[in-house]
């Protein structure tokens, strides 16, 4: 089977495409043949060595297909069964995956593999954000920045489901006018203009009491400037860059604010918050309430030029590898 792994870290160049044996499931494990496979910042991570990895290496965690066989003690799925994961062991870059069985989903009627490719990483980050890491409230102002990427559209239709209003940032008009067709009632364009200022603008010098941050190095002076009192800022990415260190004193001086880094595992470390958070997730979709947007799809050769678009800020949604 193909599949694409790297010998050494670095940029896109290191994506190779090699010919590999099929994996046969161990106990607990599921063999599972992708029918489409999701790429994600975290992605980059791996490959870059920013979150280093046992060399050689597939690359991948978030995949969609159909079940083809079952190892040892597997009672969860059958052959046969619509499923998805996002989560290691590395590899989802392949035409075939030995995955846990723990760490799978099974698909509901009416989620399409396409759709839960583009969605079950990207959408359960979103709804432990919005939900558990700071639960958002009616009525609240909150701020999300990449609001047209693949996290941030999802975080901006849902904020807006729970009845917030939402200021969002972008990088571009054009991903400006994406964030607000998802429901962003403001948008910033970070790049031109003062997102702390403008932030203040929008709520009367108030603030916002959470800020959602995919974006790392370059938005952060932007969002520590953008809170209320004892707000809390959520960094979950660095598409950027990491954050700059910090001394915790300027939490207190900016306001006595809150600073987390979550991780989807710590949210879904067992298979029952996995279960709720997908089951959260498929039911806002199938509402109709949140609209998974594909905006770009790549064969499994093309890795490479995925990983370019992503890291160019050239890609708007979800992006997939179809094998």
């Amino acid at each position: 089977m193909k599949a694409i792994r790297i010998e050494r870290t670095g940029g896109p160049e290191v994506l190779d495409v090699a010919e590999v044996e099929v994996p046969s499931p161990k106990a607990g494990e599921i063999l599972v043949r992708h029918e489409a496979v999701g790429v994600n910042f975290i992605d980059t991570y791996h490959r870059s060595g920013l979150y280093p990895v046992k060399l050689p290496s597939g690359l991948g965690m978030e995949a969609a297909g159909v079940v083809e066989a079952v190892g040892d003690g597997v009672e969860r799925f059958k052959a046969g069964d619509r499923v998805a994961y996002a989560s290691g062991p590395l590899g989802a870059y392949s035409e075939l995956h030995a995955t846990s069985a723990a760490r799978a989903v099974k698909l509901p009627e009416g989620i399409d593999a396409r759709i839960a490719a583009a969605c079950l990483l990207k959408g359960m980050t979103a709804e432990f954000l919005v939900r558990r890491t700071y639960p958002v409230k009616a009525g609240e102002t909150v701020l999300v920045h990449a609001a047209a990427g693949g996290v941030g559209s999802i975080l901006v239709q849902w904020a807006k489901h729970l009845g917030a209003r939402v200021i969002g940032t972008a990088g571009s008009e054009e991903k400006a006018q994406l964030a607000r067709g998802h429901g962003a009632d403001h948008v910033i364009l970070y790049r031109e203009q003062d997102v702390a200022a403008e932030v203040r603008r929008l709520t009367d010098g108030k603030g916002v009491p959470v800020a959602y941050d995919s974006v790392g190095a370059a938005t952060f002076e932007g969002t520590m400037g953008s809170l209320a009192r004892r707000g809390m800022f959520v960094s979950f990415g660095n598409a950027s860059g990491p954050v700059p260190p910090f001394a915790p004193l300027r939490l207190s001086q900016a306001g006595s604010l809150f600073f987390t880094r979550p991780t989807m595992f710590d949210y879904t470390a067992t298979t029952e918050d996995l279960d709720a958070s997908a089951a959260a997730l498929f039911e806002v979709i199938r509402s109709g309430a949140v609209k998974i947007d594909i905006g770009q799809t790549f064969a499994l050769g093309d890795a490479r030029r995925a990983h370019e678009a992503l890291e160019g800020r050239e890609t708007v949604g979800a992006s997939l590898l179809i094998p």
